[in-house]
């Protein structure tokens, strides 16, 4: 499905888009994304013409529902948390120090 009334993305705003997400894709790509990217707005634009005044709004329609637990402390006996730590490649005042996530 095309639609025709909207602005096409061009190769550009993708790369721009694409840096923001830091994707690598090939020139290939570029081409193929704007043309899908652009569908996917054009798709919305043809939503926003749909009268959903009387619709109640929803997150799902499905009616399950998720099933949790409350999370459950369990202490460990001093000899397992050193064992447990031990294992660790790097700790530090008993607990595990990990490589920083985000920058």
């Amino acid at each position: 499905m095309h639609f025709d009334f909207y602005i096409m993305f061009n190769k550009d705003q993708v790369k721009h888009i694409s840096d923001l997400a830091r994707l690598e894709l090939s020139e290939e790509e570029l081409e193929e994304m704007s043309g899908q990217l652009s569908d996917v707005l054009g798709y919305i634009e043809k939503l926003r013409e749909v009268d959903t005044t009387d619709i109640e709004p929803t997150a799902q329609v499905t009616g399950l529902e998720n099933v949790v637990r409350e999370d459950e402390v369990e202490e460990w006996d001093k000899q397992e948390v050193n064992s447990a730590l031990d294992q660790a490649p790097d700790s530090e005042d008993g607990e595990v120090k990990v490589r920083r996530v985000l920058d």
